[in-house]
């Protein structure tokens, strides 16, 4: 007995129907209430902070410092307070005002003409006058023209401003010396939460002395501010509209 045919327009439209059915399951759980926030105790800073460093860079001591009058702990007045070593915390200084302007402009233009005539030749265009049609003469066999113009501009002005603070954790020290970082912050206010994010790699030495360090001295920086809820829903197309997007091609 041959097993039946199933047709593919049925299973991709069968597919899609789930799929949606499955998004507006989630949206639907999130009526009425607010939008849960991460548990800080499920992120790396908080593993880098429970957990000492393999390294044992943490647990080095310098071989002159049980001779000195002064301790060189943290909690010392004189001690160098700046992060250190995984799970040390500092701060991020974020200000990015960049302004980027871009104009360009093109023009084209082409004109050709041709002409091609045969007034004699051995008297083989008096002959062949004789059997053209009507108004036809080798005289003016072929004469073609043609003009072509282009012209395009462009145009493309763009401002990002953005002014935060952040505290960050070193999650690991490579071998070289340099800390990676990462940091989070989660803000609630009613229905919405703000979310941001930074990550990459710094120099010790690039920290300064109240413990901070400018985003732009962070190697690989990976800098989110966004959020979740309800605000964040409204602005975003309906996930049928986004597949018709891909779908339609006009």
């Amino acid at each position: 007995m041959p097993y039946p045919v199933h047709n593919p327009t049925r299973l991709v439209i069968g597919g899609l129907a789930i799929a949606l059915a499955l998004s507006a399951c989630g949206r639907a759980s999130q009526v009425g209430r607010v939008p849960p926030m991460t548990a800080p105790d499920a992120s790396a800073e908080y593993l880098a902070m429970a957990q000492p460093d393999p390294s044992g860079y943490d647990l080095q001591v310098r071989p002159d410092s049980t001779a000195s009058l002064w301790a060189g702990a943290q909690h010392s007045l004189v001690a160098d307070r700046r992060a250190q070593g995984r799970g040390d915390i500092l701060t991020v200084v974020i200000e990015i005002d960049d302004r980027a302007e871009i104009q360009n402009s093109s023009g084209r233009s082409r004109n050709a003409a041709d002409k091609v005539s045969i007034p004699s030749l051995a008297g083989l265009p008096q002959r062949v006058d004789k059997r053209l049609p009507e108004g036809a003469s080798m005289d003016e066999l072929v004469e073609a023209k043609s003009s072509s113009t282009f012209k395009g501009s462009g145009n493309i002005s763009r401002r990002d401003k953005m002014t935060l603070r952040i505290a960050a954790t070193i999650v690991e020290r490579l071998p070289n010396g340099v800390l990676r970082i990462e940091g989070s912050q989660e803000v609630r206010v009613n229905y919405e939460v703000r979310v941001l994010s930074v990550s990459g790699f710094v120099r010790p030495t690039d920290i300064g002395r109240r413990n901070e360090i400018a985003y732009d001295r962070i190697a690989g920086a990976r800098i989110s501010y966004g959020g979740r809820g309800q605000i964040s829903d409204v602005q975003q197309p309906r996930y049928g509209q986004q597949v018709a997007d891909i779908l339609l091609p006009y």
